[in-house]
């Protein structure tokens, strides 16, 4: 791997992770369309693509760290039997990674094969986009709560709709962002909560992940590196998406991106097809 490649890679993992527009769906596409040649089949890829999500976990970490500083003395707080708003949301958030956890070791391998053939991966991308119009249409017609009041069955929900960004094309934080909304949040409170929804799911991939490195010492300083751009682009990602739904802003608008894109990439994978 060319060093420029490298730190393309990196920046655009960083900076679609967190986007709701799928960061391995863009990391699929993207170089596929400009002839970057990536060997899907190469036991390495998945593993030194998770790697870069540790670089993700660490930004997120430092971003909302006195956001888990208090949820973790809430959620403390909670086993001594004194009920508080932290507490509960930590619940929420614990409730809200177990599906994701069970369903993703038991389907990752079984998933992978979708890697292959990016016409699927831009008709994701284009299903994404119709998600998230539909869900800024319907934050319009919801009342709004507090992240804290969210119900457990509410937070186990939110977690479960992280299970279609196992398919590539599908985004993550963009399918927390609409079941956030649709169950009552704002579109900056549903932000949050995805993003300190992510972090665990992200950061125990990439340890799960990172052993798997070793058995190609050539990645290491690859991945360090490569970790290392992607944290710094996570970082400016997640403090201009905060500001950006701090000022009303609307999930439409990735949604637009989302099927512009989704539509330009099916259609050049149709007349152009990748070699599998």
């Amino acid at each position: 791997m060319t060093l420029w490649f490298l730190v393309f890679l990196s920046v655009l993992q960083g900076v679609t992770e967190l986007f709701p527009v799928s960061s391995l769906g863009h990391t699929l596409l993207i170089p596929g369309l400009i002839g970057m040649h990536i060997d899907k089949h190469a036991p390495q890829l998945l593993p030194f693509l998770v790697a870069l999500h540790l670089g993700t976990a660490i930004a997120l970490l430092w971003y909302f760290r006195k956001r888990w500083i208090a949820l973790i003395r809430g959620f403390f707080a909670s086993l001594g039997g004194r009920r508080n708003d932290d507490g509960h949301m930590m619940w929420a958030l614990i409730i809200g990674t177990i599906p994701t956890g069970i369903v993703g070791l038991l389907l990752e391998k079984r998933l992978e094969v979708i890697f292959h053939d990016l016409r699927i991966v831009a008709a994701a991308l284009i299903v994404n986009g119709v998600l998230l119009w539909l869900g800024d249409r319907l934050q319009r017609s919801r009342a709004t709560r507090a992240p804290e009041k969210l119900t457990f069955r509410q937070a186990f929900l939110v977690g479960l709709a992280q299970i279609g960004a196992l398919i590539p094309g599908f985004s993550r934080s963009g399918l927390t962002m609409i079941a956030g909304v649709g169950a009552g949040l704002t579109a900056e409170a549903a932000a949050e909560f995805s993003f300190l929804l992510g972090t665990p799911i992200i950061f125990a991939a990439g340890v799960l992940e990172l052993p798997k490195l070793f058995h190609a010492p050539g990645q290491l300083a690859d991945s360090v590196l490569g970790g290392v751009l992607t944290g710094i682009a996570a970082y400016l990602s997640v403090r201009f998406l905060m500001r950006y739904f701090e000022g009303h802003g609307k999930l439409a608008s990735f949604g637009v991106y989302c099927v512009i894109a989704g539509v330009f990439f099916l259609g050049w994978f149709m007349m152009h097809p990748q070699p599998v």
